[in-house]
C-alpha cells in the first residue's frame, strides 16, 4: 500500500488509473490542474506521484523541477503522449524517476509503480519482513510464523505503511495523512481503532506487541 497522487487534466484517464491503483489497495488522491498539483505537493506527503506532462495552466516538467528545487524527494512517474527521445530526456532531467507513454497497459503501470515503490523503500523484493511477520503487497497476504492472517483493507494499508517505516514513530495525525485519503473525514479515533484491531490479530500471547505506543510521540512498529 502507498499513498499516491494522480495529477492529470483528463478526468477519464484519472478515473481509470485511480481504479487500477485502488484495486491494489493503494490510497489515491486525484487532482486535475497544475495549480492543484502544486498545492498538494506543497502541503501533503505522498509515496509516489503520477504526473501528466501538460496541464492547461502549467507544465508538468516545470512543476516537477520546482518540486525538486524545493527539496521534494518523492518518486515521480511522468505520463505523456510524447515519445521522442528528446522529450523523455527532458522529462527525466526535470526530476522524473520514470516515464510512461500514453496509451499504456494497466499491467505495465502497476509494474512500474511497484518498482518505484521498491526502489524508494530500498527493497529488492516485494516482500516486507519484520521479525516473523511477512507481508506481500502484490498478493495482499500477511503471515506470522507461517500462519495466514486476514486483514481488512485499511488494516492491511496501515500495516504495510508501518512495515515500510520500521522504528519510526507516527502520530495519529501523521498516520491519517499518510494512510487515509486526504479527502477522508476519518478522525484520530479511526487510527486508534485500526491499531487496536491490528494488535489483536498480529500479537502473540505472552510477547510484547509488535506495534508499541510511545507516550506523546506515536505508534512504532519495532523490528
Amino acid at each position: 500500500m502507498a499513498k499516491i497522487l494522480i495529477a492529470d487534466d483528463d478526468p477519464d484517464l484519472v478515473g481509470i488509473v485511480d481504479d487500477c491503483l485502488s484495486a491494489e489497495l493503494h490510497t489515491v488522491d486525484t487532482v486535475l490542474s497544475g495549480a492543484e498539483t502544486r498545492d498538494r505537493l506543497k502541503f501533503y506527503k505522498y509515496d509516489l506521484v503520477i504526473l501528466d506532462w501538460h496541464f492547461p495552466d502549467a507544465s508538468g516538467p516545470d512543476i516537477l523541477h520546482d518540486f525538486r528545487e524545493q527539496g521534494g524527494i518523492t518518486p515521480v512517474l511522468m505520463l505523456t503522449g510524447r515519445n521522442a527521445t528528446a522529450d523523455k530526456e527532458y522529462g527525466l532531467d526535470s526530476g522524473a524517476d520514470d516515464y510512461l507513454t500514453k496509451p499504456f497497459d494497466a499491467r505495465e503501470l502497476k509494474a512500474r509503480v511497484r518498482a518505484l515503490l521498491r526502489r524508494s523503500a530500498g527493497a529488492a523484493s516485494n516482500l516486507l519482513k519484520v521479525r516473523d511477520l511477512i507481508l506481500d503487497p502484490v498478493a495482499h497476504t500477511v503471515t506470522r510464523n507461517g500462519i495466514s492472517i486476514d486483514l481488512l483493507p485499511r488494516e492491511f494499508a496501515l500495516l504495510e505503511f508501518m512495515m515500510r517505516h520500521p522504528n519510526q514513530p507516527f502520530s495519529n495525525e501523521a498516520l491519517l495523512d499518510r494512510v487515509w485519503s486526504t479527502e477522508s473525514d476519518s478522525s484520530h479515533d479511526a487510527v486508534r481503532t485500526c491499531i487496536q484491531r491490528l494488535r489483536k490479530k498480529l500479537d502473540v500471547e505472552g510477547e510484547r506487541s509488535i506495534i508499541s505506543t510511545k507516550h506523546r510521540v506515536g505508534y512504532i512498529l519495532e523490528p
